[in-house]
């Protein structure tokens, strides 16, 4: 094995970074009566008590600083066939729920249809790292497993 210094260029440091498969998730809530939501593939558990999770996000991005301030936000992990679902809601442009089914919450976040996990969430911290953040999300409530999937 022969190593190469970290690449500055950042087409081939994501290639590098992308050699680690991971799943990818659905962040999302109304927002004016719509729903808002992005594609975030950095989830990861954090703590089981308090039960939080976290995600990382561009600073560049122009929907999470939308979402951070939600009361509440709905957090899906996205299933093997939802590869069309994480395609729509990483669009840059245009309607990111086209052909994607969702449900909203009573409290404002909205969770995607057939998803492993859903995790009702409210942000409990945030910390700027380079040309991005990670965001502690608290989990409220949850679904997972078969009951998941029972939707």
């Amino acid at each position: 094995m022969e190593l190469r210094d970290c690449p500055v260029d950042g087409t081939e440091l994501r290639r590098a970074f992308g050699c680690f498969p991971s799943g990818v998730t659905a962040v999302c809530a109304i927002i004016d009566g719509e729903p808002v939501g992005m594609a975030a593939s950095s989830f990861t558990s954090v703590s089981i008590d308090p039960p939080l999770a976290s995600i990382c996000v561009q600073k560049s991005s122009t929907t999470w600083p939308r979402l951070r301030n939600q009361p509440r936000l709905g957090l899906s992990v996205l299933a093997e066939d939802h590869t069309d679902a994480a395609i729509s809601l990483s669009r840059k442009v245009g309607d990111r729920f086209a052909g994607v089914s969702w449900a909203e919450l009573p409290n404002g976040g909205v969770f995607v249809d057939g998803a492993s996990a859903w995790w009702d969430c409210r942000v409990y911290a945030e910390v700027e790292a380079g040309a991005g953040a990670a965001a502690g999300a608290r989990a409220g409530a949850g679904a997972w497993g078969t009951a998941a999937l029972a939707g």
